[in-house]
């Protein structure tokens, strides 16, 4: 594993050979594949897949397409098998969102915490097409019952490792955004979920299940280890390094907003001249309103200008055009604001499993003189 430092500070060209088409990636496990993205890469609003993030908790399964089917069973009047040509007859619809792994940060986190070390590149943002979820559902007649949705992806555990089956209220499952994507970024990239994977915008990454194979309605929340007690977090905040209390942790849904520095690279060295700092921010259902960056570790901030994209569940990205007055050490910082007021703080509730880091990015630069 790495640690957070290395994560921080290692260069693409210094990375393993590409997995199944990506670019040079940090690499913390190879079966199943996770793999960061170094944040030299995130300088499009639409992420490439050849640079997105891969976070595999089982592997990868094999699926012919031909053979594949989506089962739709329980509190349904039809139950039903659909194949890719039916989801394909359905309308399309595309959505742009960000999808960030839950544990993004997590090396950051004091005291240390068990988990994938991941540094600030488990997230990326793309553009997912397909069927909503709601249209699929009404094609096998969901019961008013119904009060929540248990998604089964095709990846399943070996030896003792559990089933990944994630349940989600039926509220966000009929949500006009919430889709059963065929496409990412215009492609089928089989690693990153299709024939058909669960698009959840403005939720942790844990939601989004890939490879698609069967679609539940219940009326009460299954459980199973990825609802219960994988994927939780305190209701209240806790002292750093203490258990929390069963009975007082919540499914994980909604990701907090969140902004990250790509340019310059942290540790780096820049000659004393203008230079444009770049980054992107988030706000898992909202949209960002506002970026402040401080050059001066926080004494003072500027607002940076902000992408055209003021979407909800999207990534915005941020600009801020800097010279420095002297040569010297120089830390930069960035936080973000949203549509409902949420501020990114100086220090992220802590949290035993290291979930939803969203603490104020920091880079260090170097100024030298030329």
């Amino acid at each position: 594993m790495l640690t957070a430092a290395a994560a921080r500070n290692l260069k693409a060209a210094d990375q393993p050979p590409a997995i199944a088409g990506k670019r040079p990636m940090i690499l913390h496990n190879d079966r199943p594949e996770d793999l960061e993205t170094p944040v030299k890469y995130f300088d499009t609003w639409v992420t490439p897949l050849d640079a997105f993030f891969l976070r595999q908790h089982l592997p990868r399964p094999a699926i012919d397409p031909a053979a594949y089917r989506v089962k739709l069973n329980g509190l349904v009047s039809k139950p039903m098998d659909l194949s890719v040509a039916d989801l394909q007859k359905l309308p399309q619809h595309t959505v742009p969102a960000t999808l960030e792994c839950t544990g993004n940060g997590r090396a950051f986190y004091s005291p240390k915490l068990p988990g994938i070390q991941w540094g600030r590149g488990a997230v990326g943002n793309a553009e997912w097409t397909g069927p909503r979820l709601s249209d699929v559902l009404k094609l096998a007649g969901v019961d008013t019952s119904a009060k929540f949705l248990e998604i089964d992806g095709a990846d399943s555990g070996v030896m003792q490792t559990p089933d990944f089956v994630r349940c989600m209220p039926m509220e966000k499952a009929m949500h006009p955004a919430t889709l059963l994507a065929l496409k990412m970024n215009g492609e089928t990239p089989d690693i990153h979920g299709v024939p058909a994977r669960l698009i959840v915008p403005g939720w942790d990454g844990t939601s989004w299940v890939k490879w698609v194979v069967r679609l539940t309605p219940a009326a009460k929340e299954s459980g199973g280890f990825f609802m219960n007690p994988g994927y939780r977090y305190p209701k209240y905040a806790l002292p750093p390094g203490t258990p929390a209390r069963p009975a007082e942790l919540e499914v994980i849904e909604g990701m907090p907003v969140k902004s990250t520095l790509t340019s310059p690279e942290d540790q780096s060295k820049a000659p004393l001249a203008p230079m444009v700092i770049r980054g992107f921010a988030w706000a898992g259902e909202n949209a960002i309103e506002r970026v402040e960056v401080s050059t001066n570790g926080g004494a003072t901030w500027q607002n940076a200008q902000l992408s055209a994209q003021k979407l909800p569940f999207a990534w915005r990205l941020f600009t801020l055009n800097w010279t420095p007055k002297d040569p010297g050490y120089y830390t930069i910082l960035s936080r973000a604001t949203d549509t409902a007021g949420r501020v990114q703080p100086f220090v992220p509730a802590w949290n035993p499993s290291g979930y939803l880091w969203n603490g104020i990015d920091k880079v260090g630069v170097t100024v030298e003189k030329a």
